[in-house]
């Protein structure tokens, strides 16, 4: 399989626009979430960080996992927003069926590296858009990726970089770690945190138009 490579600059995706009767909130902590919907011309109304469980349940699967968390992020918050566009997403990093963690320590950092080291492993973000008197709509973007062999030397270093924390799979795509990426094949956004075509064209199908700010 020949991967796609990385997509064209964010700054050449069309920018998107709202109906002004309907404000769009983002249902999300991420900053780099607001940061790419930014770059593609998008400005949320109001950004709310919804307190769910994401806990993982037994035996439950990376895509499924994911799907379930941006849906409970979204029913959280369009409770309360119900004359809004609700969008909220959750990105995971799997190798097989095994969900890697968001990392909250060196040690699990190490971990997350060690076992991505020479391997292949795909990045999932599942959105759930919520349009007013609307059924919700979701959709799941896949990203393969695979890094290069990585040595003590390096893991060492990324670990004590700081960059790795709180990162799904404990890397950071958009820093230090594009490095040990070999290829990708799909949305280069997605594994930043956000797959901005399918969030825009899931925006657009919903209701919103498009155009040049």
């Amino acid at each position: 399989m020949k991967p796609s490579g990385r997509p064209q600059p964010l700054e050449t995706l069309r920018a998107v626009k709202a109906d002004s009767s309907a404000p769009f909130v983002l249902a999300s902590a991420s900053p780099r979430r607001l940061a790419l919907l930014r770059q593609a011309g998008l400005e949320p109304s109001v950004v709310i960080a919804p307190e769910i469980d994401e806990a993982l349940r037994k035996g439950e699967l990376p895509r499924a996992y994911a799907l379930r968390v941006a849906i409970a992020k979204t029913d959280t918050v369009a409770v309360k927003e119900k004359d809004s566009f609700v969008l909220a997403a959750d990105t995971v990093v799997a190798v097989g069926r095994r969900i890697l963690p968001k990392a909250d320590s060196e040690a699990e950092v190490e971990r997350c590296l060690k076992m991505l080291s020479g391997r292949r492993h795909v990045v999932l973000t599942a959105l759930a858009l919520k349009p007013p008197a609307k059924p919700m709509r979701t959709r799941v973007a896949a990203t393969r990726v695979a890094f290069k062999v990585l040595s003590k030397r390096e893991i060492g270093a990324y670990i004590a970089s700081g960059e790795g924390i709180g990162k799904a799979g404990g890397y950071a795509v958009q820093g230090r770690a594009e490095a040990f990426v070999r290829w990708i094949n799909g949305s280069y956004s997605n594994v930043v945190g956000l797959p901005l075509y399918e969030t825009l064209s899931l925006l657009e199908g919903c209701g919103w138009v498009s155009g040049a700010d």
